[in-house]
């Protein structure tokens, strides 16, 4: 190593180049420094039988104070008087301890262990101070010049500024921290999940041909059963797990088929299309399902990460609970095509009801026209409390005798209909059959009025006019009704 010195000095004088004029001119900040007093104090200490040295500083830190005394700075070079901000050599040594203070402790630490362990080199990250305050992150690098070995009486050490490089790492991490805390915080269910498994088999579906994928997957629904099950979720944040009912993420995770199934297909199935004409950002109401078995209709937003267009192994679906919206919606909608009080369809359904049927059939379409007997009599002599329980016996009786795809409306006060599409005379007859003896039952099981119907029926076939039948079935009714009344004894 010493040959080596003497001939890198040798090299420099034959350039016509001053050895420590190059030290001086070198764009980077240099430090000559006597360590042999360290050195010794080192052989000190493994004489009295310090063997590691990292606990022996830590757990009495004026022990590194006392290695740091052991240090002499014997000259630095101009680019460090400028980082530092010293007028000269003399005005940066008389200030060493406000540039070497404060967060230096475990970086140093680390320098003197790699020492002690016999390296030439050493390097550690630390602060360091400008004389006028300014606090600058540094990466140190030391080597114990050739020749110098034996006692450490030359070392030299480079310093450089990566205040920025920090900065900007800093900036990142708190980025990162920032952008985990919005994940993890937002009052909206968050799911990260990669899906480079399913753009994997729609790209194996094109290269078979297929141009109609709304087709392909009519065909092959197992299609969509097998994307749904490729779903890989990376990470959900913590509304999830109150939105689904999970008591933590690995539990979800875990039973992620309770979650996507059932109602989900022909939403996912949707969503594949989308994928399929290219539109990596798109949303739509879904339904998923919550650990505890119930519907969770969510308003779903999916997007691909930018940056991972191609692989699609990084998407966001930001999921909005939209239960508690869409039973209010199924409850308006109900009360837009139901009666509330007997809880059959209402007239303005069975106005439509009929129009369409008038359209579409099937035929023969048939009707039965009901009114409910006595019903004024009830509400005068008794109220109409009384009269709106009879009405929802009437009610009872009428949904459970009519089973899809016939329909129970209430259309007047006391008046009901059934349609009754594809149904034939003989349907209908086995119909009434079944009002009069739920009619029955529900007499046996209910006090207080009687519940009683007067009845008429009609059928019409393709071609005939269903109003008209209709009107049939009404002047049966008034029929029954009107034998009913001459049936009943005198009072």
């Amino acid at each position: 190593m010493q040959q080596g010195t003497q001939a890198t000095a040798a090299s420099f004088a034959t350039m016509g180049v001053d050895l420590l004029a190059f030290f001086d001119v070198t764009p980077t900040s240099l430090w000559l420094e006597d360590y042999s007093q360290l050195h010794a104090l080192f052989e000190r200490w493994r004489a009295a039988g310090v063997t590691d040295i990292r606990h022996y500083l830590e757990e009495e830190p004026r022990r590194v104070a006392e290695c740091s005394a052991c240090i002499r700075v014997l000259k630095v070079n101009r680019h460090t008087l400028q980082l530092y901000g010293a007028r000269d050599y003399e005005e940066l040594a008389q200030h060493l301890g406000s540039v070497l203070r404060d967060d230096m402790f475990q970086a140093h630490v680390g320098e003197l262990e790699q020492m002690w362990a016999g390296n030439a080199t050493f390097q550690s990250q630390s602060v360091n101070y400008t004389l006028d305050g300014r606090r600058m992150d540094i990466l140190l690098r030391g080597v114990i010049l050739p020749g110098h070995e034996h006692d450490w009486s030359r070392v030299l050490v480079a310093i450089e500024d990566v205040s920025a490089l920090e900065d900007a790492r800093h900036r990142a991490t708190a980025n990162q921290q920032y952008a985990l805390g919005i994940f993890e915080h937002a009052p909206v269910s968050l799911w990260v999940e990669n899906f480079s498994a399913i753009r994997q088999l729609l790209e194996d579906v094109r290269m078979q041909g297929i141009v109609d994928f709304r087709t392909f997957t009519d065909v092959h629904p197992e299609f969509v059963e097998r994307c749904m099950s490729e779903i890989q979720v990376l990470d959900i944040n913590h509304y999830t797990l109150g939105m689904f009912r999970a008591p933590d993420k690995a539990t979800l995770l875990a039973r992620l088929p309770e979650v996507f199934r059932d109602e989900m297909r022909p939403h996912f199935r949707e969503q594949l299309l989308d994928l399929w004409e290219g539109r990596l950002f798109h949303q739509r109401e879904v339904v998923n399902y919550a650990l505890d078995g119930s519907e969770v209709n969510v308003h779903l937003q999916f997007s691909v990460f930018p940056g991972h267009e191609e692989q699609w192994d990084l998407v966001l679906l930001a999921l909005t609970d939209i239960t508690a919206r869409k039973k209010a919606e199924a409850y308006l909608e109900f009360l837009g095509k139901h009666d509330v009080l007997t809880k059959l369809k209402n007239r303005s359904f069975y106005v439509d009801e009929l129009n369409r049927l008038q359209r579409k059939g099937p035929f023969p379409v048939s009707a039965i026209v009901l009114d409910m007997d006595n019903l004024k009599l009830v509400n005068d002599q008794l109220g109409h409390a009384a009269g709106d329980a009879l009405l929802r016996r009437a009610g009872e009786v009428l949904a459970k005798a009519i089973q899809k795809p016939y329909q129970a409306a209430r259309i007047g006060g006391d008046e009901f209909a059934v349609l009754m599409p594809g149904a034939d005379e003989r349907d209908v007859e086995i119909v009434a059959e079944s009002i009069g003896k739920l009619v029955d039952l529900n007499n046996q099981f209910y006090g207080g009025p009687p519940l009683s119907f007067s009845l008429g029926c009609s059928t019409c076939e393709e071609g005939e006019s269903i109003e008209a039948m209709l009107r049939e079935a009404d002047v049966a009714m008034y029929e029954a009704k009107r034998s009913r009344n001459e049936l009943k004894p005198a009072g």
